[in-house]
């Protein structure tokens, strides 16, 4: 399968098929140029070496596994790194990973030398269905995520269904809470694909489709400036459960970003028939119904959102089933969506 970004300034292809890492090099230009191989020491050794051995000029760099290598002192150690490999400005970035290796990756390239070239190879479930494309990159500082980057576009996404063997059971659920956030806000189809009894049997199916509406609001609005927003939905309190709970950093026990966005998503849901069918897809696929969290250390938190303006917060809220809207709130009426109140 395969599916075409068209965006104003530029497109680029999105390649879904089992194996397609070896098929670099029929995507985009190796030859004559210096190959930057980003990965972690998460990802399979042969993964990030399919690659390498693909380009007559290239170098494999591994950061440590999880979301504390998205921070400014190993953003700079990979500048150094690709600085030292002596690239200029015709060469590339390939980052094979998850969502931690393609935001990083994808914020070096967009920063070293002013913007080099970069193709994005998630090998995760999660960086599948979202963050492998629409050019969102970025690092965290300190406990906020995501708050120093840049929207900097990969030349193509190679999607390797094959990269997913490897994954434990809860990565796979973790990826999968992404792609029913998808489901709920803009496409009945995959969520009725959810609602099978076994919905990891689907997983190319539900990776497609969750791809597919991606590009689709992109397009639309390509730096968040209207329709992008929807993508939020259940990313402010979960980004909030997830700086109290999350596991990142050097905290090794807790709840995955999935798993914090399912749980962001139930008080966002206005439909309490939906909110039911939801808590089923959760029990099935093994995700969390409840957290035991402090809500006002998450609410401190959900405060430092990038979404928040002054007194006031934009949230996404989902009336029904395939539809969502945005709200702007005040901050004040935050404890009461968290049940502080």
């Amino acid at each position: 399968m395969k599916l075409t970004m068209q965006l104003k300034s530029r497109s680029y292809d999105i390649i879904l098929k089992a194996g397609c890492l070896a098929n670099l090099h029929q995507f985009t230009n190796v030859q004559n140029r210096r190959v930057f191989v980003l990965t972690d020491s998460g990802v399979p050794e042969s993964y990030a070496r399919t690659i390498a051995d693909q380009c007559p000029n290239a170098t494999v760099y591994t950061i440590p596994q999880g979301e504390g290598s998205k921070c400014l002192k190993v953003y700079g150690q990979v500048l150094q790194a690709m600085l030292d490999f002596g690239m200029d400005r015709k060469d590339l970035l390939v980052a094979v990973g998850g969502g931690v290796v393609g935001d990083l990756g994808g914020f070096c390239a967009a920063s070293y030398m002013r913007g080099i070239d970069f193709v994005n190879c998630p090998t995760t479930v999660l960086a599948q269905v979202d963050s492998s494309i629409g050019g969102k990159t970025a690092i965290d500082l300190g406990e906020t995520k995501n708050i120093v980057g840049a929207f900097w576009q990969p030349k193509v996404v190679l999607v390797d269904f094959d990269t997913l063997a490897t994954l434990p059971h809860r990565h796979v659920v973790n990826g999968l809470a992404e792609a029913l956030k998808t489901a709920l806000i803009g496409d009945a189809q995959l969520f009725a694909l959810f609602e099978e009894e076994h919905p990891e049997e689907h997983i190319e199916q539900i990776v497609y489709r969750s791809l597919k509406f991606k590009k689709k609001i992109v397009e639309q609005d390509e730096r968040e400036g209207s329709v992008r927003a929807c993508l939020n939905f259940g990313h402010t309190i979960g980004h909030g459960i997830e700086a109290v709970k999350g596991i990142r950093g050097r905290r090794t026990t807790g709840l995955y970003h999935g798993e914090c966005v399912a749980l962001g998503m139930l008080p966002m849901i206005e439909d309490p028939a939906l909110v039911k069918r939801v808590r089923a897809i959760y029990r099935t696929l093994g995700l969390p119904t409840r957290v035991g969290v402090n809500k006002t250390k998450v609410l401190e938190y959900m405060q430092h959102d990038k979404k928040t303006c002054g007194s006031s917060i934009t949230v996404i809220k989902c009336p029904g089933l395939g539809c969502w809207q945005a709200e702007k709130i005040p901050t004040a009426e935050l404890p009461a969506l968290l049940g502080l109140e």
